[in-house]
């Protein structure tokens, strides 16, 4: 879940966007004007703005010249408008915007914007990747349960005749290497889609996104998989 920030003076677009990202989960925090918006912004900085251009007191494009003169720009500004020229477009980018939307604002162009914008404010932030673990030592093999056994919270570990993977919360799960290929293939795939559900909260827009599957194939792989992704968005909440 993201902290977004729409801030439009149409009370029916900032009505509509809030709608749309709060099913997708996302805390929305609404502003009808640049005022409104500083004021948002001085209480710390969102994950996301989404920032209309046309506004009757102070356009867009002037409260993010602002936000960038003052050191404020430190969170992923999209900008949105019906009206706005290329050169607009092209002087709110060379600011500091993420992106340029135009309205009216097609529903998939928008959710992948705000999943873009997200995506780059984690890399932003996100710390130095540690060294990697060293594998411990070979386990007995009466240790490997057959199949896909229960989430043991312990570091990773090589196992003769099996593997353990990493879930979502860091919890690990044992892979047996002496299924058959079928089985072993779906028991792999459903850690992979449950620690894909647990992290996006159950979103399957965004899980659609990070295992690139659109999503009627996802929600028919799921079912065949016999994954529920309501009872996983229930765990990551």
């Amino acid at each position: 879940m993201a902290n977004i920030l729409v801030v439009d003076d149409e009370m029916g677009i900032r009505e509509l966007l809030s709608e749309i990202l709060s099913d997708e989960g996302h805390a929305i925090q609404l502003a009808e004007n640049a005022q409104q918006a500083r004021e948002a912004r001085a209480q710390g900085a969102p994950d996301l703005v989404l920032l209309d251009i046309w506004m009757p007191d102070t356009d867009g494009v002037t409260l993010l010249k602002e936000w960038q003169r003052d050191g404020l720009l430190t969170m992923p500004v999209i900008m949105m408008s019906g009206h706005a020229t290329i050169d607009t477009a092209v002087e709110a980018t060379r600011i500091g915007a993420l992106n340029f939307l135009e309205k009216p604002i097609a529903l998939q162009k928008l959710l992948k914007a705000v999943q873009a914008g997200l995506t780059r404010a984690q890399e932003t932030v996100r710390a130095p990747a540690l060294a990697p673990r060293p594998i411990a030592a070979a386990q007995p093999e009466e240790s490997v349960s057959p199949g896909f056994a229960q989430p043991v919270a312990s570091a990773q570990i090589a196992v003769r005749g099996g593997a353990t993977v990493a879930g979502a919360d860091n919890h690990m799960f044992n892979l047996s290497f002496d299924l058959p290929l079928r089985e072993a293939r779906d028991a792999f795939e459903r850690m992979y889609f449950e620690h894909h559900l647990g992290r996006e909260g159950g979103s399957m827009t965004r899980v659609a996104e990070k295992t690139g599957l659109e999503r009627t194939h996802l929600y028919r792989k799921l079912k065949q998989l016999g994954v529920e992704p309501g009872k996983l968005a229930k765990k990551g909440a």
